[in-house]
Formats: C-alpha cells, structure tokens, sequence
C-alpha cells in the first residue's frame, strides 16, 4: 500500500466549482477519499430519486451520512467451557486443575490484534478460513458484541454509541425473513417502519419498488420468503432480498456476512456488483468472503486476510500478489488470487514457491505452523506499522460528523401507528396458523365426541353429578394445554427475527409484545366460541341466555390466562425444547391443584393452588352452572337435597363468582407483563 492516492482511484462523482476548490487528494488517510470532500460533494444514491443536497449538518437528514471506520489492536477471547465428567473423580481432579490453572488458560483468543480501516465509496473484503474470526470481527464492528473485546473502534474518531444502531445494516449469513411474507411485504413493511415519517405512502411504494428493481425482485415480488419446511423463492433471491431489506432505509455502514455462500458463480458477481454500486452512493460496506472468483475478487477496494485470529494482510486488494511476491512466496501455476491467499493462511503451500528460510520447515509435521507464523510475523514487522501510522496520519473526521454520529435518530413513527403496522405484518404472517384446517377439525371433532359421550346430561343424581362435573374439567383442561402450548413456541421461534429487528431499533418491543398477544387472541378466541357452540347445547348444560354467556365467557378468560402462561414460559428460556419442558410440568401441576382430582389438600400444601387459574376458572364454571340451592336427588329415598351438600361441592361455596373473576384477571395481566419484561431481558442479552 502506499503512502498517496491517486485521483484515478477515487470512484466517478459529479463535481461542482465550488466544491472542486475544497477538494484534497488525500494522503496516507487510508480511505482514498479526502473527509471534507467527501462530506460535502456527495455522491448521488442509486437508489434514491431525491439528489443529495449540500448541507453543513447531517443528523436532521436521512441519506447515508459518512462513516469513517478505524480499527486498531481489535482482541477478542470467550470462556472455555469444560464438559461436566461423569466420573466424580475425573471432575474433582479437573476442578482442582482448573482452580490452578492461570487465567489466560480459561479463555479462546478468536481475535488477537486487528488493525485496519475504511471509508465511504470502499468495500472491505474480510477473507481467511472457516474459524479465523471473519464474522467475530464483523459483529465487533457492528456492536452485535461488546463483552471480552478490548481495542480502539471509531466511527468518525467516535466510539460506538447505541445512535449508531440505525445507521448500520447488518446482513447476517443465514437470511433472517419471516417465511410466510412475500418478498414485497417483506419489503413494504420494512419501508413503513423504518423511512422517516415526512415520506409519504406513495414515495415508500416508490422507494421499495426502485429496490426491487435494482437487485432483481421484480420476477419474484408475490411469491413467499420460504424457508424451513414453507416453500419459497431461491437462495439467491433471499440474500438480495436480505441486502433490500437493509440498504432500503440508507444506511451509512453496510456490513455482510458471506453474502455469497450457496450462490452460484453468476448470482454471486451480479451480488457483488450491487455491492459496488451501493459503495459508489456514499456507502462503507464491510463484507466478509470465503472463496471468492478471481472477478469477484478484483471488485474489492481492501483486503484484510486473517488466518487463526490474526492478521497476515491488510491493504489494497489488487496490492496483495505484489506483497506476497516481495516476501517470496510465488504461485508456479496460474492460480486464483483469492485460492492463493487461503492457501498462505492455512498453511497449505503446495504449488507455491517458498521463501528460503522456510525451505528448512517443509516436509516436517509443523510445516503448516510455520508458515502461518512466518507470515504473521512478517505482517507484524512490514504492514502493522504502517497501517497503525496511516490511522494517526488520516484526517480527522470534522467536527459536524462527529456530532452527526452521535445524534440518535428519533422513532420514525408514533407507537400506534407502528402498532398498526406491526399488528397487520404479525396477521399476515401467522393468519395460516391462526385458520388452520386441522386445528378446525380438532376443535369441532372433540367438541362433537364430547357431545355424543355426555350427551343430555344431567345433574338429578350424584352419579350424573359427577358426570357433569368431569366435563367441566375436561373442557377446561383440553383448553389450558391448547392455548398454552399454542403460545409457548411463539417467542422462542421468532427469537432470531426479534433479535435481529431490535438490534436496527426497527420498533419498540412492547409494540412487538402487544401485537403479538392481541393477533394470537384471534385463534384463542374463535376455537373456544366454536367449540363451546357444539358441546354445550349436546351436553345439556343449563339453557338460560345468561348462563350460556358466562360459561363461555370463563372458557374464553382461561384460555387467555394460559395464552398469557405460555408466553411468559417461551419468554423465561427463549428455548424451544426447555419452553416445552417447562409448560409440561408446570401444566401437570396445575391439573393436580385444579380442584377435581384432589379436594382436600394437605394444609402443607395448600399454597400451590392458589398458583394455579385452573383452580379458580373450575370453580368460577362450577359457579356459573351450579346454585347452591338448586335440588337434586329428588328421588331418592332421603328425598330432595341440594347441591351445596353434594360431596362433590365440598370446598366450594357455589354462590358468589366476582372474587374468581377478578383473581383471573389480575393472572391475565400479571403473566403478560412478566413475560414482556422477562422478553426484554433476554431480548438484550441475545446476539445474532
């Protein structure tokens, strides 16, 4: 790399006279752009029909604003987990060894001393085997990780700062897009929630259709996400739609993890070069690449090659062969640049000619090693100093960027109408769900079984009491266990398109939250009508108006109690397997203490019902069907008796009902409110 940079290198901008005269050629900046040029002769977005005025301040307007990226001695290093041994003594030698073992021997250095930088209008390749730290440097970079890093990261001489959050888009290796959605939902709804709110309807519909037609969406703009087991668009097709989806809302640094993998050689150049074209708009793209062609990997403007967590090259990308060639090391046959460099950081240099005093090392088990640590330390002696001078030399960025950077952007939209926004995306998603044709006919199918088994039940004897009874229950349990595990996966299951949207503050959570309870409550609430339509006129219930209603009623209120449960268990684990662990026992529980398998209770033991809303929504039906003055028995020998002294109402009083009412509702609210703040814990402590 040297020291200058030449007019020629600079990407094509239209210049105006007055800006000509403010112009520098930059040197020994390392970004090819001089700041103060750059800030105020912008380039024109691609992807925007608006021109990019002059204007002295950029925190009040939203096209991407420069970013300046410096990164300098990056480490980073996680806890050595150690595998509990079965044998106890095995695992009390291990502890007493890890007890003496010195710090350093507890954690993994995945990175060990990064140095580089970039700037608007460049593309940063990371490249370097599985395992060297491309995409651990990559969230460093995007504040997906702040724990256990150590090193300097500035963006325009500043810190990172959560302002930063909206102006970084982060497109992560495994496309993160609800599958239910088409690409053009996917897109509209991204649109709505993040572009400024002065946009209009009709200019976002504009924006996302310029996108579409850009990347090559048009094709493919109603046919779903897919993914899983849901059918949907091809593989290139989702990372494009993964970079709209981002670069829609003009972000200043755009970061990509293998954007290119599973992608034939054809998608993969058309992909990268609307990667150029977004860095020639103002953009700093940051892009980590595993193997990319030789076309692909001429496109890129630096290059940082990593090889077991530390550096071995950092420059310009088309510098690199003339680098490796004044070390010695020289392909013999014709060979792609970027399989040349993945050979050096592995270690594998068949075909590669040798410098002499690595001629000694071949052939040997640790030939490998020492490659990688011959070109290490060269790294360290020739490219660090300079690159770590080239980043004392650059110009500050001015003053205007500074404070830009910091000036967090206000919510685009008010919390109702991200609300409406979010509520009609969550439908959309979940609608296949929420109307399932199976979940119909189990609905229908056991309140039809009910109805036949109890059919014209009645409550003139003991016997048929107890009948009558055991429905009531089992209605109530075929509810709880529904709606609770229909609600348990909710959270878990999303957890990474949550995560991803929260970490670009695309809305608030409790927006999120609400939505998500008050969209699910449509199949909480149909099932039960529907159910409770059929079984409860064939089960000879009692066929009063008012009696009806408020049986449904309390069949509708614990089915959103549960729904209110399983959310707070999926919410507690984020955990699929152990939310569904979760909701057994405690459902199990529940079952036990509800008021019908055991009565009498052990005083010891007491406490654990009043936990459970099974015990207070059984009762509150018992209450609703039942008087205690209604007679039964009438022809027995003993004559009438009435139905406070059934044995099967012994610990129930059947007059009253409000104090089981309220009791429920306060359960409805409280699991809902622990599940958002237990939510919005782990929600923050979650990295993608």
């Amino acid at each position: 790399m040297e020291g200058g940079t030449e007019i020629e290198d600079m990407p094509p901008m239209p210049l105006s006279s007055s800006t000509m005269g403010s112009m520098q050629i930059a040197g020994s900046n390392g970004f090819g752009h001089n700041i103060e040029f750059m800030s105020q002769a912008y380039l024109r977005n691609r992807y925007s029909e608006i021109d990019i005025e002059d204007h002295p301040v950029y925190a009040n307007t939203d096209h991407p604003l420069p970013i300046f990226l410096k990164f300098e001695d990056v480490e980073y290093k996680v806890r050595n987990i150690q595998v509990p041994s079965i044998n106890p003594v095995k695992a009390v030698v291990s502890k007493v060894a890890s007890q003496l073992s010195l710090e350093k021997d507890k954690y993994k250095e995945i990175l060990k001393g990064v140095t580089g930088s970039t700037g608007p209008g460049e593309i940063l390749a990371l490249m370097g085997p599985s395992g060297s730290g491309k995409t651990t440097l990559l969230k460093i970079i995007g504040g997906r990780l702040t724990d256990n890093v150590k090193g300097h990261i500035t963006y325009n001489n500043i810190p990172y700062n959560p302002a930063l959050k909206r102006r970084i888009g982060f497109v992560t290796q495994d496309d993160i897009l609800l599958p239910q959605l088409t690409v053009e939902e996917t897109l509209v709804f991204s649109a709505f929630l993040r572009l400024p709110s002065d946009m209009s309807l009709q200019q976002k519909y504009a924006k996302v259709e310029m996108i579409m037609k850009e990347l090559g969406l048009e094709r493919c703009r109603h046919t779903r996400i897919g993914g899983g087991l849901v059918k949907g668009i091809s593989g290139g097709e989702r990372k494009r739609t993964s970079i709209g989806y981002e670069i829609l809302v003009d972000p200043s640094l755009l970061l990509l993890d293998e954007p290119t993998s599973g992608l034939d050689s054809t998608s993969a150049n058309k992909l990268i070069q609307i990667l150029q074209g977004v860095a020639q708009a103002g953009r700093t793209v940051i892009t980590t690449i595993h193997q990319p062609s030789s076309r692909m990997f001429h496109m890129f403007d630096k290059l940082l090659l990593i090889s077991e967590g530390y550096p071995v090259y950092c420059g310009k990308a088309r510098e690199c062969m003339e680098y490796f060639s004044s070390l010695r090391f020289i392909p013999e046959i014709a060979m792609n640049p970027a399989e040349f460099l993945l050979d050096l950081a592995t270690g594998q240099v068949t075909d590669i000619a040798l410098p002499e005093d690595l001629m000694a090392s071949q052939g040997t088990a640790d030939s490998d090693r020492a490659v990688i640590k011959y070109l290490q330390l060269k790294y360290k002696t020739h490219l660090e100093p300079r690159e770590k001078a080239e980043n004392l030399r650059s110009t500050k960025a001015s003053e205007h960027l500074q404070m830009a950077i910091q000036v967090k952007k206000d919510w685009t939209m008010t919390w109702w109408e991200q609300f409406m926004i979010i509520s009609k995306r969550t439908y959309r998603e979940r609608r296949r769900d929420y109307f399932d044709k199976l979940r119909l006919v189990q609905s229908i199918g056991v309140a039809v079984l009910l109805g036949l088994l109890w059919w014209k039940s009645s409550a003139a004897t003991e016997a048929q009491l107890r009948d009558q009874v055991g429905l009531l229950f089992y209605i109530c349990i075929f509810w709880t266990s529904s709606s609770l595990f229909g609600a348990v996966y909710v959270f878990p299951y999303e957890k990474v398109y949550l995560v991803k949207e929260r970490k670009a503050d695309m809305y608030r959570l409790s927006v999120y939250y609400v939505c998500s309870t008050l969209c699910d409550m449509v199949a909480h609430v149909f099932y039960p009508t529907s159910f409770m339509l059929i079984v409860y006129f064939m089960a000879g219930f009692k066929r009063t108006v008012l009696c009806f209603f408020l049986t449904l009623f309390t069949i509708l209120l614990i089915a959103i109690i549960s729904q209110g449960a399983g959310e707070l268990f999926g919410a507690a684990v984020l955990s699929i397997k152990r939310a569904g662990m979760m909701a057994s026992m405690v459902l199990m529980l529940f079952l036990l203490t509800g008021g019908y398998y055991v009565q009498h209770i052990p005083k010891f033991m007491q406490w654990m019902k009043y936990l459970s809303f099974m015990y207070y929504g059984f009762r509150l039906l018992l209450k609703v069907q039942y008087s205690g003055d209604q007679l039964y028995e009438c022809q027995s020998r003993g004559g009438c008796r009435t139905l406070q002294n059934s044995p099967s109402f012994d610990t129930v009083n059947l007059d009253g009902g409000l104090q089981e009412v309220w009791i429920l509702l306060a359960m409805a609210l409280g699991y809902r409110l622990c599940a958002y703040f237990c939510l919005r814990k782990k929600i923050n402590a979650c990295h993608i």
